[in-house]
């Protein structure tokens, strides 16, 4: 068996079921021989985000894997490699490498080598032999610890050698451990002594599918939630204990909770510190509960800290709280202070959520689109910058990953992929991008990845003929050089490309054309709805 076919057999054995890839890679041959559909992309970054949207969707179950060609093709990846990393998202990444005998002369990439500080591992594969235990050592780094990408480069001289037969490859175990119960005990007695404690959830949350427990110990202890970007819809954001998500822009009950805790419990979130995330207050205690020790005051001081899966954690929380209640606390308080601040906030921004104003306000576009869907059956991701801004405040997610949150290194483009995966991992859902013009310049190609693939997507383009959130930053530039102008019809490109493309310019259009957007891809159809809005930059940043 050569290397390539014993790599797509041990791909099966771990239930991988999709490989996402740019040619010249013998792997991708070898996995659509051996029946794993191959995906082929316009972008190697655009395949990055499908694979790692595809391991979210799953947690991990069905992983995603992203091969590529040597030289070129590895280096145009490295910024997708590095976004899954920065947002800690397993996806088993494999580049083919230059020949061994070339593999480290210095014009000739070496991904091992270039990639090595935005990969959990790296290693190539230098003996046919070995292909075995690589493989396994890489998927147990993904599917054990931290989540991030593992990579195994593999040199285009080594994939014709043969691997002994028959194959040595059994799927590796995953395990989960759990905090010291000494410590949950301390963590317990102040959590139950704290007045106005404010839980805070990160995606740890999503990976350990521990959403039943968080809202077992909200209810116990009456305590808000608030979740990171990364952990959006990891609390259901319509339960009365919610304060909604918080990154660059956020809701301002949130803002107001935060800033008047006595105590923030984290769960299962970083505290990285990041001009995209929520900033914690620096006088109120923290208590950190992490997958990573490596994250325990990284970001943040920390009184008291535990380490262990999210799902472990807050049942061993829960138990121990229980012990402490007679019965669970009375929210009624926490919930009307909550209603009260959250709507004096919202009638701040409802002239722009409700805007008849032409260009169309970019806030009008996605109120509308939240009255538009059936939100637990939606999955949706917004672009950096703008888009992301403008619809993490407002959206109020109602069930478990249907948000794709992120926005540590903010690559514009990245909501594209995402949403290709997802609708990938979730065929029955309706799973939309949000994207401004200056996003679809990156990736955009790749909407015809959606026609060709028969991944009917919406992507919701807010389209305002500029660099907005540059304008501040380059008046200069913009007054004599236009730097900040960039333009475009982008509902023709769709129909160009084989999707179902709708431009919109008067706010009473704006619900129909969703409308219309969702049924082009309920009948199989990619659909971008482009809206020509104001270079509105305002967010509620609190």
């Amino acid at each position: 068996m050569k290397v390539g076919a014993a790599i797509a057999q041990i791909l099966k054995r771990e239930g991988v079921d999709v490989l996402f890839g740019y040619p010249r890679n013998a792997v991708l041959e070898a996995a659509a021989t051996a029946g794993i559909r191959t995906i082929i992309v316009r972008q190697e970054r655009t395949g990055l985000h499908m694979a790692d949207a595809y391991s979210r969707m799953t947690r991990g179950q069905k992983m995603g894997v992203f091969a590529m060609q040597h030289g070129p093709g590895t280096e145009n990846a490295y910024g997708g490699v590095a976004q899954a990393y920065s947002e800690s998202v397993p996806v088993l990444v494999l580049p083919q490498g230059y020949a061994r005998r070339i593999a480290h002369v210095p014009d000739n990439y070496n991904a091992c080598r270039s990639m090595r500080d935005i990969t959990k591992t790296a290693e190539p594969i230098l003996r046919a032999e070995d292909t075995p235990a690589i493989l396994r050592r890489a998927f147990n780094a993904l599917r054990n610890g931290r989540p991030r990408p593992a990579l195994v480069e593999m040199p285009w001289d080594v994939l014709g050698d043969d691997v002994p037969e028959p194959l040595d490859y059994t799927p590796v175990v995953r395990v989960r451990y759990g905090p010291d119960p000494e410590q949950v005990a301390q963590v317990a007695d102040r959590l139950v002594a704290a007045k106005r404690l404010v839980i805070h959830a990160g995606q740890g949350v999503h990976w350990a599918n521990a959403y039943a427990p968080l809202r077992e110990l909200a209810d116990l202890l009456a305590a808000p939630v608030s979740t990171s970007l990364e952990g959006k819809s990891s609390f259901d954001e319509t339960h009365p204990l919610a304060l909604g998500s918080g990154g660059a822009a956020i809701p301002g009950q949130l803002r107001h909770f935060l800033d008047r805790a006595d105590l923030i419990f984290g769960i299962g979130c970083s505290f990285g510190e990041t001009a995209f995330g929520v900033a914690m207050p620096g006088h109120v205690p923290i208590i950190h509960a992490t997958l990573d020790p490596a994250d325990i005051n990284k970001g943040v001081r920390c009184e008291m800290a535990l380490a262990g899966d999210a799902g472990l954690t807050l049942t061993m929380l829960v138990g121990a709280v229980r012990d402490r209640l007679c019965a669970p606390r009375d929210p009624s308080a926490a919930i009307a202070e909550i209603h009260e601040i959250e709507q004096a906030w919202l009638a701040q921004w409802l002239p722009l959520l409700e805007s008849r104003d032409a260009p169309l306000s970019p806030y009008r576009v996605l109120w509308e689109l939240q009255r538009a869907v059936n939100k637990a059956e939606t999955i949706i991701t917004h672009d950096a910058g703008s888009p992301r801004d403008q619809l993490t405040p407002f959206w109020k997610s109602t069930a478990p990953l249907s948000y794709i949150g992120w926005g540590k290194t903010t690559q514009l483009g990245y909501g594209l992929g995402l949403a290709l995966g997802a609708k990938l991992a979730c065929p029955d859902k309706l799973c939309i991008n949000v994207w401004g013009d200056a996003a679809i310049g990156f990736t955009g190609m790749d909407f015809e990845t959606a026609v060709r693939e028969r991944l009917p997507i919406l992507s919701i383009l807010l389209n305002n003929s500029a660099m907005a959130i540059e304008l501040d930053q380059m008046p200069v530039a913009t007054e004599r050089f236009r730097a900040t102008d960039i333009s475009g019809n982008y509902a023709e490109f769709a129909r160009a490309l084989g999707g179902y493309g709708e431009r919109v310019t008067a706010p009473d259009a704006i619900a129909a054309a969703i409308r219309r957007g969702i049924a082009a891809t309920q009948a199989g159809q990619p659909a971008l709805i482009e809206f020509i809005t104001g270079k509105e930059t305002r967010a509620s940043r609190l």
